[in-house]
């Protein structure tokens, strides 16, 4: 049975808009989505990044939480009849303080899967105010808790099926163990890719400040080499249908183009044709 994918909303950023497009308006703030991902169709409900834990806590990177009542996951949840304990697997595409906030709203026995690498990554001290120590000890909690916590090898293994139609791939830039999530839909393989992408249009629509054909813009916020984060991108635009980011609404892919943009679900109506951003203007 094909999956499909729901698009939750766990509420607003607003931060400095070089940090998503490197050297893009600096100084000025933008704002955008922080969305989660929820994977049905499969023999359990599987969820993908649990948002930011509070408003509060993004103010430690110098960024705006705008989080309200119908942001909480639990809300977003109900929205498609499901509460915090249905969910069997969370999957991180990486562990970022907008990433993992909420883990511990979840009962022990819906297992966070993590690539091993991204969890030695976030206590390394590198990037470290982007990995808050709430949401770090929790994960250690869940590494003494009997199935809490599920660690992937990707960068050793290759590609890791959860289920049947749901595997996990080594991402190769943002973080050292980012990992990119495929879903095969009914039309083609959606790539939940975290934050490899953070804004279509300006990575790659109209890529700011790029003069060669196809060439996408890196973000300003990367721990891997501006070639890794190229290269990065430019696999996804090549593997998949669909990409959804974290931070801007979902993208259909065709010969590695952007052709069209959707909402609230993958596979879904196409709301937008044309390479725009019209949710969330500057």
């Amino acid at each position: 049975m094909p999956l499909e994918i729901k698009i939750l909303d766990y509420g607003d950023i607003e931060l400095e808009s070089s940090f998503l497009v490197l050297g893009r308006d600096c100084g000025r703030t933008r704002r955008v989505p922080t969305l989660g991902f929820l994977i049905l169709g499969g023999p359990w409900p599987v969820l993908v990044d649990t948002g930011y834990r509070s408003n509060a806590i993004m103010e430690t990177l110098g960024m705006r939480g705008l989080q309200f009542h119908e942001n909480l996951i639990e809300n977003q949840l109900a929205r498609h009849g499901l509460k915090l304990g249905d969910v069997r697997y969370i999957l991180h595409t990486h562990l970022h303080i907008d990433h993992a906030g909420k883990d511990d709203l979840f009962p022990m026995n819906t297992t966070v899967v993590v690539n091993r690498r991204e969890l030695e990554y976030s206590v390394s001290g590198l990037m470290h105010p982007q990995y808050p120590a709430p949401d770090i000890k929790h994960l250690i909690d869940r590494l003494h808790t009997k199935n809490a916590l599920r660690f992937l090898d990707l960068e050793i293994s290759g590609p890791i099926e959860i289920f049947p139609g749901l595997y996990c791939e080594a991402a190769g830039a943002h973080t050292e163990g980012s990992m990119n999530v495929h879903v095969h839909t009914a039309d083609g393989v959606a790539t939940i890719c975290g934050d490899v992408i953070y804004d279509f249009n300006d990575q790659i629509i109209e890529p700011f400040r790029i003069t060669q054909e196809m060439e996408p813009q890196v973000t300003g916020n990367h721990g891997t080499t501006k070639r890794q984060e190229k290269a990065a991108i430019k696999k996804l635009l090549s593997n998949a249908r669909y990409l959804l980011p974290v931070h801007d609404r979902p993208a259909k892919v065709e010969g590695g183009r952007i052709v069209g943009r959707l909402f609230d679900q993958v596979p879904g109506p196409i709301v937008s044709s044309l390479p725009s951003r019209p949710w969330f203007p500057a």
